[in-house]
């Protein structure tokens, strides 16, 4: 290994970050030292700066992708080249604020029965049942299922965090189903292993990467058009909780979510909630009724002054008056989408404003008019 790469991620190791995290911040390093095509000791800032609007003009990495280079090359520089440069503070990938995939109850059986394999069926459903993490529930031991407090005991999760979530009885048995195949004394889901070699002996559980190519198989298979991954389980197990009437505060510890903003956004997300939310807003507005002019008003030939303060329309010094004086009782206390006539013995072109309030219009035509429609500029001001 490269004696700088070393240091990073001894420093990267003395600051705690995971070794997820590690190998993403060295892959963001290599691919800006690729890009220069130098070592990244001898890149220089402004270097630099074209490396990054490469990545958003050119590439037009999404804003994640962005924001984990940025913090892999700003550690890279910051901690061990020991280097403050401007340019790393000036970056700032926009953030998106999206709202995640949900699968309804239906459709989660949906895809689990077209998975064929025992072990990448009962995973996923595992997953599922418990709100897990694709890691955490690959990585799901024998010990960790608590029986008689039926309960799942998460080590070490996202943040390095345990929690316990609750096991139902029919994923207990399941889970007892699928040991009892394998007997594995460590993993509830060991990796595969050679024909003849038996799985008690699996040194390691098996390959996340095996789970999310099943899960896209089955949910193409299903018919699902949504671009729904291994991690939509878990959103779907929050929302189809807060539905059930959960109550929030709850799903967060199950989750592991270290602020309740975090989960807060599958309030968003439920039918039950939008659906009384809906409801309610009919109960107040239901009774509310239109507001509605007292007259209509009509424009006559009665020429009063330019000014809209003495109510004439600016452009054909037409002051507005009572509709019925001008036009016949059929037009009066219509509702129905705009419409224009013209009458023949005058020089009056009506019209029956659209939805609210229900008001008929009537105005002079200043001779720009065809049998169809009105061209007078005083239209611009209604």
């Amino acid at each position: 290994m490269n004696p700088l790469r070393q240091k990073m991620v001894e420093d990267m190791q003395l600051r705690g970050l995971s070794g997820k995290t590690q190998d993403a911040y060295v892959r963001a390093v290599r691919q800006l030292a690729e890009h220069c095509g130098k070592s990244p000791n001898c890149i220089s800032e402004e270097e630099l700066r074209l490396f990054f609007l490469y990545l958003q003009n050119d590439k037009q990495v999404s804003s994640s992708t962005l924001t984990v280079a940025l913090c892999g090359i700003k550690f890279f520089y910051e901690h061990t080249l020991r280097r403050e440069w401007a340019t790393l503070d000036l970056v700032r990938p926009a953030r998106k604020k999206k709202l995640p995939v949900v699968l309804s109850i239906a459709q989660v059986r949906r895809i689990l029965e077209h998975i064929r394999h025992p072990r990448y069926r009962v995973c996923l459903s595992a997953i599922y049942a418990c709100g897990l993490r694709l890691r955490e529930g690959v990585h799901l031991q024998v010990r960790d299922i608590d029986s008689d407090r039926m309960v799942v005991h998460v080590r070490q999760g996202k943040g390095a965090k345990d929690r316990y979530v609750p096991l139902p009885h029919s994923t207990l048995e399941m889970l007892r189903q699928h040991w009892s195949i394998h007997r594995h004394p460590e993993w509830l889901f060991p990796a595969p292993t050679r024909a003849g070699v038996p799985a008690a002996t699996a040194k390691k559980p098996m390959c996340p990467s095996g789970v999310q190519r099943c899960f896209k198989v089955a949910l193409k298979e299903s018919g699902i058009q949504k671009e729904a991954s291994v991690h939509t389980l878990r959103h779907s197990y929050a929302t189809h909780l807060l539905e059930a009437g959960v109550n929030l505060r709850l799903i967060q510890a199950y989750l592991g979510h270290s602020s309740p903003k975090t989960t807060a956004i599958y309030t968003h997300l439920t039918r039950a909630a939008e659906d009384l939310a809906a409801e309610a807003i009919n109960q107040v507005m239901g009774d509310l009724a239109w507001w509605r002019w007292p007259t209509s008003f009509a424009a006559t030939d009665l020429s009063i002054g330019p000014s809209m303060g003495t109510g004439c329309c600016p452009v054909t010094d037409k002051r507005w008056g009572p509709l019925s004086a001008v036009a016949p009782s059929p037009w009066e206390d219509t509702s129905m989408p705009v419409r224009r006539a013209m009458r023949s013995n005058t020089s009056i072109t009506l019209v029956a404003t659209a939805t609210v309030p229900s008001v008929n219009m009537g105005r002079l035509s200043c001779g720009w008019s065809s049998s169809r429609t009105c061209f007078c500029p005083c239209r611009t001001f209604w």
